[in-house]
């Protein structure tokens, strides 16, 4: 209150947090909302993770709640949410609450009381938004963090503001990553098909490597120090060898990755014939 008028308080939107999410909690989010109940619109379940001193939010595990919600309200079950986290904190209790996540693309108008709730589990809680249509096989993941906007002492409503967000992934889920953001497959893609799309873009960012050194060559682009240092020590991980003998180094690996395969392969038909005859013996 100054000179007889109520204040608006709007809070700072800078909170110096970023958060890195690792795929398998992606895999997740997905895979919770393939399973909801036809009734249901979206998915909203528990992020886990830890906070570095940095303020590096680190989403490594979830688990989906169930929640029914409206216009209005929203009902979240409660016992379900507190009986998984404590299930979870057994396997693994460096992981603690973080913060939540919602399919559909942004903020919603529900989202303030689902994040009101989160905020009695933890501190400042991190609301992850995942866009699961993947329209034009794209992925629309951010990251939210919220304020409160207040009218003298009284608490109108959560202002959301969006954080970096960073998505890290080796090759092998990169893979599996570009088959999640096809809405339809006819298959999932085997060891060879896996290596030839991982090579295909090995390829492309070569190629985009030798165009823009092409290009700072011919004074097309300004040069960058880090860009430089980065490929340098790049090129110096490179062992040094012909041609051919990378050639017969990686022809070699191929064809101890086919043995290993065909040799699985013949396993499992010993075993499933054992296990048929183990079975015509027991009725005779």
């Amino acid at each position: 209150m100054a000179n007889g008028q109520t204040v608006l308080q709007i809070p700072s939107s800078s909170t110096g947090l970023t958060a890195r999410l690792h795929p398998t909690v992606l895999f997740n989010i997905c895979d919770s909302y393939v399973r909801r109940n036809d009734q249901s619109d979206r998915v909203i379940g528990t992020l886990l993770g830890s906070i570095s001193a940095d303020g590096t939010v680190d989403i490594r595990n979830s688990y989906s709640v169930p929640h029914n919600e409206s216009s209005d309200q929203v009902a979240v079950d409660i016992d379900y949410h507190r009986t998984m986290y404590d299930l979870h904190q057994r396997v693994n209790p460096k992981e603690v609450i973080i913060g939540w996540y919602s399919t559909g693309a942004g903020v919603s108008g529900s989202s303030a009381l689902i994040q009101d709730f989160y905020a009695r589990e933890v501190t400042n809680p991190v609301h992850l938004t995942v866009d699961t249509s993947f329209l034009n096989e794209q992925a629309t993941i951010k990251a939210y963090v919220s304020t409160t906007l207040s009218l003298g002492d009284r608490q109108l409503a959560a202002q959301f503001h969006e954080i970096p967000l960073d998505l890290r992934m080796v090759e092998a889920e990169r893979v599996g990553y570009d088959v999640l953001k096809k809405t339809i497959v006819d298959k999932l893609p085997n060891d060879l098909e896996g290596l030839e799309a991982t090579m295909q873009g090995l390829h492309a960012l070569i190629d985009d490597v030798f165009k823009y050194v092409d290009d700072v060559v011919r004074g097309q682009a300004a040069p960058d120090q880090t860009v430089g240092r980065y490929l340098m020590d790049t090129l110096a991980t490179i062992p040094k060898m012909s041609p051919d003998a990378f050639d017969k180094l990686f022809n070699d690996s191929i064809q101890d990755l086919l043995l290993v395969n065909y040799l699985a392969g013949l396993t499992r038909t010993q075993l499933c014939l054992a296990e048929k005859l183990n079975t015509v013996a027991q009725i005779l």
